[in-house]
């Protein structure tokens, strides 16, 4: 008789491969909240919520947080926009070369952070641009762009164009079909496909380390704090709040893009 239950040493094998993944990441919330401040002791010598208070008053920690949301905000608008456009212009039309920008389109994500950085600084050098916010934008908009076209791209894939030629056929004009038509089909993919590149954005440093000049996003903050720290378990209390800001918009994005393998107007 067929079960459905896993076997006992795939459990345990499951068990300890979720453990190797996040027992690290609660160890940094936990050092949160020691009260030595010098060194990672195991185990804590006490348990304090000083460090919250001490981080709130850490004006470096809130330019550096204020920095990493302004960026990864306009980060992901622009993959919004330039992503939804490429997944419409490969997916819904047939042009010599398609098949080319698409693979052009996702080769930032597929190539090392230190290859893109090196690229976009020698780019910026070679064009005499200056290091400043907008560097850094652009730096983080070559990959949020791929993270919102391949969720756009496979919902566009599963939309039926006859919807769209019973618009147009309707009277609709190309504004109001997207309006109407397209984009309540593809709204959740987008949707899904922003929150992660936001994530993504956020906590970048790679290629943020390339592109910002003098600037501190976050988690460059964070790299410096750990080579010279100040206060060892403040950088703990941000690594916490970075933790909780990406872990958000994954789990958002899972619950949009469950149960869509069927959109309207899709064969069955």
């Amino acid at each position: 008789m067929h079960s459905d239950r896993a076997p006992l040493g795939l459990k345990i094998a499951a068990a300890f491969g979720l453990a190797f993944m996040h027992l690290p990441i609660l160890l940094i919330f936990v050092y949160a909240f020691t009260t030595e401040d010098k060194s990672y002791q195991w185990p804590p010598p006490g348990f304090t919520l000083k460090w919250f208070a001490v981080t709130w008053e850490r004006t470096d920690v809130w330019e550096a947080m204020q920095l990493s949301l302004k960026v990864a905000s306009i980060s992901t608008i622009i993959a919004l926009v330039l992503g939804t456009l490429c997944a419409a212009a490969v997916s819904r039309t047939r042009f010599f070369g398609r098949e080319v920008i698409s693979l052009l389109v996702i080769l930032p994500i597929a190539l090392p952070g230190i290859i893109t950085g090196i690229s976009l600084r020698s780019a910026f050098n070679l064009a005499d641009i200056p290091f400043s916010f907008w560097t850094i934008v652009l730096g983080h908009a070559t990959f949020c762009v791929v993270v919102v076209y391949n969720n756009a791209v496979a919902r566009f894939r599963r939309v039926s164009g006859s919807l769209v030629e019973a618009s147009m056929d309707l009277g609709a004009n190309s504004f109001q079909t997207f309006r109407y038509v397209i984009l309540p089909n593809i709204s959740t993919a987008l949707l899904a496909g922003g929150m992660l590149a936001f994530a993504l954005s956020f906590d970048e440093v790679i290629v943020t380390t390339f592109t910002a000049g003098q600037q501190q996003t976050l988690p460059i903050w964070m790299l410096e704090e750990l080579v010279r720290p100040r206060e060892r378990p403040v950088t703990n209390v941000v690594a916490m709040v970075v933790v909780l800001v990406t872990f958000l918009p994954i789990l958002g994005a899972y619950y949009l893009t469950r149960g869509t393998d069927t959109v309207a107007g899709q064969g069955k």
